[in-house]
């Protein structure tokens, strides 16, 4: 009983960290209030001010763009990645799990920086072109989109593929027929947690990303450190948003997640 305790107090102490600050920013962006600690009265203020000012909309649709568009170069070439390397021999397969940690471990700092200096000042390719920030958002994703789609493809039975290919099936057919519809879900966590690393990311975008151009992260940072009020506690209501965003997705796809397995069980039977 004493050891059961202790642990829902541990998970609970946990719990507090993570969320408190969170449901702070969330209760204080439903006030008039200028700074945290002020408790002030009710107000819708600050997500009027969202969605109304046209800095702010073109900033949030333009990181959009940016996550949606990166994040689905970084799932192709994550999942071929993974594909790739779960048929090559055993060898070539560790070399690719190798070289794939390497950016996940390194700093984003230390891959912003080389982006930029291998794409703009060595093949001299502008960041107006917006083609450094693509490539440094696709580098930075894709080695998490890989590491998704490979334990799927641990599971799934790796002799499909050549039994199709023994029926007649094409290689580029039994790929989408046969291996594909096998780590589906994990191509979709792939894609959602290379949107969340894009919207997330600071470094890279700022070593990469056109002079004119904010995403949420740089925006966030530079609206710090200046002196619009309204601009500062509209950034509230962006948080509590994304946060409620993320939230509601999760919780669909648990639920999606249980009902397959479910009925994966049934099958079973």
């Amino acid at each position: 009983m004493m050891k059961r305790s202790l642990k829902l107090g541990f998970i609970a102490v946990v719990l507090l960290l993570i969320y408190a600050p969170i449901l702070i920013l969330a209760v204080y962006s439903f006030t008039d209030a200028t700074q945290i600690g002020q408790i002030r009265g009710f107000s819708l203020q600050n997500y009027v001010t969202l969605f109304t000012t046209e800095e702010l909309r073109n900033m949030i649709i333009g990181t959009l763009l940016l996550a949606v568009g990166s994040s689905v170069l970084a799932t192709i070439l994550g999942t071929l990645g993974a594909i790739g390397s779960f048929y090559s021999r055993k060898r070539i397969s560790g070399i690719y799990s190798t070289v794939n940690q390497i950016p996940v471990i390194n700093a984003d700092v230390v891959t912003g920086f080389s982006m930029c200096i291998l794409l703009v000042v060595v093949l001299g390719i502008s960041k107006d072109t917006f083609i450094p920030l693509i490539a440094g958002q696709t580098a930075l994703s894709a080695p998490f989109v890989y590491l998704s789609v490979m334990p799927k493809l641990k599971q799934m039975d790796s002799s499909l593929y050549e039994a199709a290919l023994d029926l007649g099936a094409k290689p580029f057919k039994a790929l989408f027929r046969v291996v594909i519809p096998q780590i589906a879900s994990g191509i979709v966590s792939g894609f959602m947690l290379a949107i969340t690393l894009s919207l997330d990311d600071y470094f890279i975008a700022t070593y990469t990303k056109p002079a004119t151009f904010d995403t949420i992260s740089t925006y966030v940072v530079n609206a710090t450190k200046g002196s619009q009020t309204d601009i500062k506690t509209a950034l509230w209501a962006l948080s509590t948003v994304i946060f409620i965003i993320v939230l509601i997705i999760v919780v669909v796809m648990n639920i999606r997640a249980g009902k397959d397995n479910d009925t994966r069980k049934e099958k079973a039977r």
